[in-house]
């Protein structure tokens, strides 16, 4: 969109002498060449920044504009301040002896902090372009004028010192529970308006934190244009969505996210950016971001650009914006989206519509490069991040260190597990015995990567339905059935990932232009559903058992794994130092009463959740709270203990060992 506006330019004769003064003055720590092969000093140095610079002897306060466009002919930076009028500030093109950069700079003086502009470009040819906004840009406008403002990243003053110097701790041994999240649609004001930032601090952070999550997941809050594709359309990946509020109130609401000792992990979209004229697409002319043959650059499903990772220019900028978010944002990691569709060439493609590597095969070995680099750099610069990966593939090493072969993520999430465990739980309880190969399949490959369970918006649109509703039979026994499920998850190896809705029983599927059904908290099994999602939060967190040996073998071991006739998984998992805590689901209707389960040592078993429990809104079945061993042989093991089990449902006990 290119915009007319009346100008309020304070001097336009200052305006023009800034354009020719030293270029030196323009790339103020780092030669031109150096800067496009350093992401970290890229995320500081591209796009407007505030400068000082010495003009005529004085020191004058400005914005100096940096833009990578090497095939253009000319770029110019219009807005407000000039009047829209691409001669008042035509940007020169930065060289340096034998290098051409295809860096265009300008230094404006006397720029203030949410000045609207836009690059104006032509291409090699002289033909104007679509009006760009900037691809640095850190703050921008809704549509339609889709503007970027110029924003000053050191006013903010972090609280955060305590949360940010915090030891560096090993996330595969600690307790991981995610509170996914869509900000536009968790809640709304009776209007309709979205919360802002700064009231999602004073709303949403209270919630999460009574309700046991160690982290929000936030779904992508890159600027994006279509608020229909939840931000996996990204076009600002600099800026966060001003829907909400500007790049201060999203640090404000991060800031007061770790005071209440919650991380904060976002999604971030570097798959494919969206064809919008006033993005990257056609940048300079060129297709400078992606490849141009669609075989490689083009995602039929998505119908977006893929970026082409095999470009140096392009790897720089991804991976300075991963840097950028840990940086002025304190994030604390990054689930990269859809990485499957990064490593694969022929990713959703028919023969004939993609082009083979170097070695004839379907591995993209540019992406494999570029996040192996892009996961070395995060560690490097921030140990405690976290690095996770939506992979949805067998690709091996996806978790493994990239110095013995793998990408270097840090988590993966088990996209097995969802899909296996989710059509195990949707079958009619009379005939899961027929599929009980389904739900005990994720034990065989539980270790193979460092895992997170994820139970993601993914599972609730598009037709599939809410996980109340996948649930069978009638309302008590979906209230139920979903009681257990929660359960069984907490109980399995693996960090745990929640959609919002999930923790109130939300019955509908998850509507991207509403809030959750909120009002379903009025009725008792709704009520009971979040009590229990609180409970089993902070119980997970209370007993290392159920988190400290998450990525190990040597954490779990099956007691009963094979009762597919009854429907039955038992197991126990335990911590480093040998506490145990045993999970036992019954997946039918039907109470199993003196259930006997073989126990290697002598102790007590003690109750501490049952997803039955009264408070829960389950049946209340009367059950054993304190279990003793008996010297009965059973499962192979010399010991035994006598349980009952209530229908549908999960119940955990820890282990007290008799004395020595």
């Amino acid at each position: 969109m290119n915009l007319s506006v009346t100008s309020h330019s304070d001097n336009l004769q200052q305006l023009e002498r800034a354009a020719y003064c030293d270029l030196n003055q323009i790339v103020t720590l780092l030669p031109c060449a150096a800067l496009l092969r350093d992401p970290a000093a890229m995320c500081n140095e591209m796009g407007a920044q505030f400068r000082d610079v010495t003009i005529d002897g004085a020191l004058v306060s400005g914005v100096r504009f940096l833009v990578y466009a090497p095939h253009a002919s000319t770029v110019a930076v219009i807005g407000d301040f000039n009047g829209w009028h691409a001669k008042e500030c035509q940007l020169t093109r930065l060289q340096q002896p034998n290098i051409d950069s295809g860096l265009w700079g300008i230094f404006i003086p006397n720029l203030k902090a949410g000045e609207r502009y836009k690059y104006q470009l032509s291409d090699q040819y002289g033909n104007q372009l679509p009006d760009k906004t900037d691809p640095w840009g850190y703050y921008a406008e809704q549509y339609p004028s889709f503007c970027s403002l110029t924003y000053q990243q050191s006013c903010y003053q972090w609280q955060d010192e305590k949360w940010q110097t915090r030891p560096v701790t090993a996330k595969h041994q600690q307790p991981l529970s995610f509170y996914e999240l869509h900000i536009g649609s968790w809640r709304r004001h009776e209007n309709g308006d979205f919360y802002t930032y700064r009231e999602l601090a004073e709303t949403l952070i209270p919630y999460i934190t009574e309700m046991g999550y160690t982290h929000l997941e936030l779904m992508p809050v890159s600027e994006h244009p279509f608020h229909g594709s939840w931000g996996y359309q990204p076009i600002g990946l600099f800026a966060p969505t001003s829907r909400f509020g500007s790049p201060d109130d999203f640090k404000y609401f991060i800031d007061q996210c770790h005071q209440a000792g919650l991380g904060v992990v976002l999604d971030w979209v570097p798959a494919h950016f969206p064809a919008d004229e006033h993005g990257l697409a056609n940048f300079d002319g060129t297709a400078l971001y992606n490849d141009p043959d669609p075989r490689r650059g083009w995602h039929q499903d998505w119908k977006s650009y893929i970026y082409d990772y095999g470009r140096d220019h392009v790897r720089q900028f991804l991976v300075s914006n991963a840097l950028f978010w840990f940086e002025h944002f304190h994030i604390d990691g990054l689930r990269v989206d859809a990485v499957a569709s990064m490593l694969y060439l022929d990713y959703s493609r028919n023969d004939g519509e993609w082009i083979p590597n170097a070695d004839g095969g379907n591995y993209n070995y540019d992406a494999i490069s570029l996040l192996r680099w892009i996961n070395e750099k995060i560690y490097a610069h921030y140990p405690n991040a976290m690095m996770i990966a939506e992979e949805s593939t067998a690709f091996p090493g996806v978790s493994k260190p990239t110095n013995l072969g793998g990408l270097g993520f840090g988590f993966k999430w088990n996209m097995g597990w969802m899909h296996d465990s989710l059509a195990y739980i949707k079958e009619e309880s009379i005939y899961r015995c027929y599929h009980h190969n389904t739900i005990t399949m994720p034990l065989l490959y539980a270790f193979s990567e460092n895992y997170i369970l994820s139970l993601s918006h993914d599972e609730v649109v598009y037709g599939k339905g809410s996980l109340m509703n996948k649930m069978p039979g009638d309302e008590w026994q979906q209230t139920a059935n979903l009681r257990a499920y929660l359960g069984y998850m907490y109980g399995q190896p693996g960090k745990k990932l929640n959609f919002m809705g999930t923790e109130i029983g939300q019955t509908a599927e998850w509507n991207h232009d509403d809030q959750l059904q909120w009002f379903l908290l009025q009725f008792a099994r709704h009520q009971g559903m979040k009590q229990l999602v609180k409970d089993l939060n902070h119980m997970y967190c209370s007993y290392p058992a159920l988190y400290q040996l998450d990525c190990d073998p040597s954490g779990f071991e099956w007691r009963i794994g094979d009762a597919a006739d009854d429907s039955l998984l038992v197991h126990e998992r335990f911590d480093i130092v040998g506490n145990k805590v045993l999970v036992a689901s019954n997946f039918t209707p039907v109470p199993r009463e003196q259930y006997r389960i073989g126990v290697p040592l002598e102790g007590t078993y003690e109750l501490i959740l049952n997803t039955d429990d009264a408070l829960y809104c389950g049946s209340d079945y009367s059950l054993i709270t304190t279990i003793k061993t008996e010297a009965k042989g059973s499962h192979g093991l010399s010991d035994s203990i006598s349980m009952v089990i209530p229908p549908l449902a999960t119940v955990f006990y820890r282990f007290i060992p008799n004395p020595a």
